[in-house]
């Protein structure tokens, strides 16, 4: 039992779609390691259980920073959106053709939604950095949605929106993982991901962007 991999603290921001919301800067411990079947890799975290294929079964857990205050003028009237806590299970598998990870999350705090996703990711090695791009999508479902992005019968009454209720949400992305090697055991990580809003949530009377940008950038030391 030994950690295999970076662990480190990184500057986590998010650029918030919510209209009247600044955006969002965290320094947080940063991991991406293996310690026997657990693991860390970035939001996600969890422990590996049966075979399967060429990874395993996983049961994980996400940290995620949704929920937002509704403390903007704009916002007026509205409830706070508490962060979600996903937990479910999911699978990491290196293949001959690259990386394919597949998550099913459902949410325990106040939504009660669930998150589907997909991600592939390939790599491209050089002398001094690593090249990981990945592409994929999830799946918002329409409690999920709703809870966030909607505006209920009392907020409507209490606010200056509309009732808004939408549906589930499929949202693409582009994403790039920027490995750098400063020495052996030191390294520099890059972490950028563009996510396209489905229609549903771009509709919402309190969404003023169409995308939302999440960039990490962490100082790690690598254990192998």
């Amino acid at each position: 039992m030994r950690i295999e991999g970076d662990v480190g603290a990184g500057a986590y921001y998010t650029r918030s779609i919510v209209r009247g919301k600044t955006e969002r800067a965290s320094v947080l411990p940063y991991g991406y390691f293996d310690y026997g079947r657990m693991f860390a890799r970035i939001d996600t975290m969890g422990v590996k259980t049966i075979k399967l294929g060429y990874g395993y079964l996983e049961v994980a857990g996400r940290v995620s920073l949704d929920g937002f205050k509704a403390d903007a003028a704009n916002l007026r009237g509205l409830t706070d959106r508490s962060n979600s806590i996903p937990l479910g299970i999911g699978t990491f598998q290196v293949t001959p053709v690259g990386a394919f990870f597949v998550n099913a999350f459902h949410d325990v705090n106040k939504s009660q939604g669930s998150l589907f996703e997909a991600i592939y990711a390939a790599e491209v090695a050089t002398p001094r950095a690593t090249l990981y791009p990945q592409i994929g999508a999830e799946y918002l479902s329409k409690k999920y949605t709703g809870y966030y992005y909607g505006i209920s019968a009392h907020e409507a009454t209490a606010s200056q929106y509309s009732l808004y209720q939408p549906s589930g949400a499929f949202n693409p992305f582009l994403a790039a993982l920027i490995d750098t090697t400063i020495t052996e055991e030191v390294h520099l990580n890059f972490y950028w991901r563009h996510k396209w809003m489905a229609s549903s949530i771009q509709g919402s009377p309190i969404v003023g962007r169409k995308g939302m940008d999440t960039t990490v950038v962490a100082l790690t030391y690598r254990y192998k």
